[in-house]
Parts: structure tokens; sequence; C-alpha cells
């Protein structure tokens, strides 16, 4: 579904105005960083899924 170095929608938008985040780390947690500013949060993986709206763009290879 998602992985490392995607770009994905979240339903709730960033106080900066963006709501287009980049996967930075996958594990237990995950961390994402915010496309506008380059703020850093680190979510359980079950808040992300919770929070995820859709795939923007896959990992370029």
């Amino acid at each position: 579904m998602y992985d490392l170095g995607d770009v994905v929608m979240m339903k709730k938008q960033h106080p900066c105005g963006t709501n287009e985040w980049e996967i930075i780390r996958m594990g237990a947690d995950i961390k994402i960083k915010c496309l506008g500013c380059g703020h850093i949060v680190m979510l359980s993986r079950r808040d992300f899924e919770k929070r995820f709206k859709k795939m923007l763009q896959k990992k370029a290879d």
C-alpha cells in the first residue's frame, strides 16, 4: 500500500497549509515529513493508517 519514500495525503491539513507528506521511516512507528515546511512527525502505525487519505506519488526508483 505505502512504502518508504512515498508521498501521501493525510486527512487533516498541516498548519503550514499543505497535506502532502513524505514517508521517511517505516517500522512499528512511521515517521513522515511535511513537504511544505519540513516538519517531521512520528506516528504509530495505527494512527498513521487512521489519518491516511490517499497515495499521491510512489517512490521514484
